[in-house]
């Protein structure tokens, strides 16, 4: 088929690999490749971590995405951190989250190891020795998503044309990845969550993805084999420009430094801000409209690197005939069309 992909974050350039791969026609077009939310992602894979904030069949979606994502990351050529993931609770209200978690993780069968102070500090020594405990998460995964986007441009060429208008190329059907911005009269199905992170530079990293609660203040630290460590996320509905915010980074580096005091050491090398893209009901749009000649592929919020490997099979599997899967067709959102005469 002759595929138009529009937009060229993680997903757009997943789908349009994938489609490569299979032997369609595949033009992509964005004026400002990788410039969205994937491009300063943390890139966690992480669906067990996610568990108690993602909405229902966010799990059931995540842990797909993750089973994808060895071989994956194999045929990109980029590494995939298996360390796993330590919830960590700094209080005992913070606590009383970390147990629910693991709770809720056991119901689904997800091996969640519950960890006292003393086994806390065994799995990572540079932790606070002031929390009250934790969780252990070792099906987790991270990977760096710069790489990962780095490789797919090596795979899928892009043309820096305004993704949204028309690209004046002849095409059987054209495949909406744009992120927050989608356009008419799809834009009502996706908003923009500001999300703020700090990337810090540090000679003594934490050796796994470090999540937590301080004090009620959730945080994340995903380390990097450089030394780099993303420290992450606020989540803010909001109408405004996305830019970083002085209470936003002060935040996230209060509770990352609380978790792990050597990071006050830490050099600062970047503060970004980015607009994740959130459904109404918080479940990716990944499939058919009512108009044949568009897919949609949008409305990830904080899953788009997890489940761009699942997207770029959904999405390609529907072109060449599959059913939509249930939990990602954008139709549940989308009004029937008009198909009687007055």
């Amino acid at each position: 088929m002759r595929v138009l992909v529009r937009g060229a974050g993680i997903i757009g350039l997943a789908v349009a690999e994938e489609l490569l791969l299979r032997g369609h026609r595949v033009r992509v077009v964005d004026p400002a490749p990788c410039s969205g939310a994937s491009g300063v992602a943390a890139g966690m894979l992480a669906p067990a971590a996610e568990a108690s904030w993602a909405a229902p069949g966010v799990l059931d979606l995540g842990l797909r995405g993750l089973a994808l994502w060895p071989g994956y990351a194999e045929r990109l050529g980029v590494p995939l951190a298996a360390a796993g993931t330590v919830l960590v609770a700094r209080d005992g209200r913070d606590l009383v989250e970390a147990r629910r978690q693991a709770a809720l993780l056991a119901e689904h069968g997800i091996e969640a190891v519950p960890l006292d102070p003393a086994a806390l500090a065994q799995v990572e020594p540079r932790l606070t020795s002031r929390a009250a405990g934790g969780v252990l998460l070792p099906g987790d995964r991270s990977v760096d998503p710069r790489a990962v986007l780095a490789a797919l441009l090596e795979r899928v060429e892009v043309d820096g044309v305004d993704a949204g208008v028309d690209a004046r190329v002849e095409h059987d059907v054209e495949v909406l990845a744009t992120g927050c911005s989608l356009r008419a009269p799809y834009s009502h199905l996706v908003r923009p969550v500001r999300g703020e992170a700090v990337r810090l530079r540090s000679d003594d990293p934490p050796s796994c993805v470090v999540r937590g609660w301080v004090f009620g203040e959730p945080v994340y630290l995903v380390p990097r084999a450089s030394g780099e460590v993303v420290v992450g996320a606020t989540v803010e509905e909001h109408d405004e420009p996305a830019v970083p915010t002085a209470g936003g980074v002060r935040r996230l580096l209060a509770a990352a430094t609380e978790l792990l005091p050597g990071l006050d050491r830490a050099a600062v090398v970047e503060v970004a801000a980015r607009d994740r893209p959130g459904s109404p009901d918080d479940l990716p749009l990944v499939g058919p409209t009512h108009d044949p000649g568009v897919v949609l592929a949008a409305g990830h919020f904080r899953h788009g690197v997890l489940l761009a490997p699942l997207t770029a099979l959904l999405v390609a599997d529907l072109l060449e005939g599959a059913d939509p899967d249930p939990l990602t067709d954008p139709r549940r959102l989308l009004e029937e069309p008009c198909t009687t005469r007055p």
